[in-house]
């Protein structure tokens, strides 16, 4: 199977970089070991340089003890001073030059150990008075120690000798190979990269015509793409009778996918003008419920009232009773009218961003549905960020409304507001102290019409957390209750971050 131009490039510069970058690593650690068997090697001259500075120094400090003691004669004092002060430095020195190696180590200790012993006794014989028979006695003392330590210093000597002589052969190896890995990859990069300018320009000559189709091609295409991305600027905007001409030679994907949009851009404009139909009808509903419906119903209030002023002496406390009755379910009806065009105009308002303070809107909306003897917390960490202000507005106020509304307990009733940063979104908490919600009634409460209230309680419409969550949902957000009975409720919501 022939491969493609831009292979072969890619695979004879992957070929090339590979040579160079395997050469490049030996001649990389060739360097590196040469340079570290180098040091190595001046490392073991130190050591066997140290080794003879030792000996010697012994040697001339005992000489000068002994020469002091046969002649009398103190200058050979200050021979002896300066040495035993050299053997003292040398041993240490020795000893930290070996401390990488553990058997050079021990016999370094044994010839600090050696120093010492000589260090003590030259001392002991430096009090002596000069005499030939203590120069005698020193000598015949220093003898066996002496030998211990030339056997020593032997020892030492020998194996770094050996060391030393792999080391040089490590070093001349590694010299030999570090130039001779960089001249290989230098020759091999230039073989590839030579016969890699031959079939680059085979392959240049023999594409300059299909190259030269391609751009013929790719400008058509991107006038196209043009064309499509003028026709979803139009679409965006609102204009969904949109079209996307093409011309009939064009039989590819772009002429399909034009003729999807096209078909797209229709069913659009169908949906859109049904659903603007829907609306002017849920407008004119509203208008109707607002008006029409609502007027009987103060119409009969005002009997009632009329009837209640006009003949209150002949009514009997039975008669009392059934227009009580009859007031408080006009008074429900009237409420759940409000409710219904609440509902249906929750999600129609059209969305204003602004910047908006939640700790200050929270405030807000407690001065107006909360009693002035609930407990009212807000925590440090309620965001300002910018949102849709009237809507956030509404859903606090019918929680809050609602805490307020069905508290029943003993003292006073507590609401605390928190949030959370979610990153994309925050999540908000309303918490209560009130009578709580059974866990088989946490989804009920947020469909329309429902309410765990008595049916005959003219503000308990269960139309509040419907338009809580219909605002929620808007937003693409969502909302959860948290509650058991007698411990309170906490609901639980999320508002996008704009």
């Amino acid at each position: 199977m022939a491969l493609r131009l831009n292979t072969k490039i890619q695979l004879g510069f992957a070929i090339a970089l590979s040579v160079l970058v395997a050469t490049s690593i030996t001649a990389y650690v060739a360097i590196q070991q040469l340079s570290r068997y180098t040091r190595l090697v001046e490392h073991s001259y130190r050591v066997l340089q140290q080794t003879g500075d030792l000996r010697i120094s012994i040697r001339d400090a005992q000489s000068g003890i002994r020469n002091y003691l046969l002649l009398a004669d103190t200058t050979y004092l200050a021979t002896y001073r300066s040495n035993s002060a050299l053997m003292q430095q040398e041993a240490e020195a020795l000893h930290e030059l070996v401390q990488d190696d553990p058997v050079q180590h021990a016999r370094a200790d044994s010839m600090r150990r050696f120093v010492a012993y000589h260090l003590r006794e030259l001392a002991l014989y430096r009090t002596f008075a000069p005499t030939p028979p203590a120069a005698q006695s020193l000598q015949l003392r220093q003898q066996e120690p002496l030998r211990r330590e030339k056997a020593t210093i032997a020892r030492l000597r020998q194996y770094e000798d050996e060391l030393l002589q792999k080391r040089n052969r490590q070093q001349s190896l590694f010299q030999k190979l570090a130039p001779s890995a960089i001249v290989v990859s230098a020759v091999l990069a230039v073989i590839i990269v030579l016969w890699l300018f031959k079939k680059i320009a085979d392959e240049l000559r023999a594409n300059d015509e299909l190259r030269r189709q391609l751009t013929r091609t790719n400008l058509d295409i991107a006038q196209r793409i043009r064309a499509m991305e003028y026709f979803t600027r139009q679409v965006v905007d609102g204009n969904y009778k949109a079209k996307i001409t093409e011309t009939g030679q064009h039989r590819d994907r772009l002429a399909s996918l034009a003729t999807l949009l096209n078909q797209m851009t229709q069913a659009l404009d169908a949906s859109f003008s049904a659903l603007e139909n829907r609306n002017k009808e849920l407008d004119q509903f509203a208008y109707v419920a607002s008006h029409d419906l609502k007027a009987p119903l103060r119409g009969l209030s005002t009997i009632v009232k009329w009837i209640e002023e006009e003949l209150d002496a002949e009514l009997s406390p039975q008669m009392r009773t059934y227009l009580g009755q009859m007031k408080g379910r006009l008074a429900r009806l009237d409420d759940l009218i409000n409710g219904l065009l609440a509902y249906a105009r929750a999600s129609r308002t059209e969305r204003q961003l602004s910047l908006v303070d939640v700790a200050q809107l929270v405030r807000e909306v407690a001065d107006l549905v909360v009693p002035p003897d609930f407990v009212l917390t807000l925590s440090p960490d309620l965001p300002t960020f910018v949102a849709d202000r009237l809507g956030l507005q509404q859903v606090f106020t019918n929680l809050l409304s609602n805490a307020a509304k069905y508290y029943v307990g003993e003292g006073p009733g507590r609401i605390s507001v928190s949030a959370q940063d979610e990153g994309r979104h925050y999540t908000f908490r309303v918490q209560d102290n009130g009578p709580g919600i059974a866990p088989e009634h946490h989804q009920k409460i947020f469909l329309l019409f429902q309410t765990l209230r008595d049916r005959h309680t003219a503000e308990s419409t269960g139309i509040g957390l419907s338009i809580v969550k219909k605002l929620i949902d808007d937003q693409q957000g969502s909302i959860r209750v948290e509650s058991a009975v007698g411990q309170g409720a906490t609901f639980i919501f999320t508002w996008p971050n704009k």
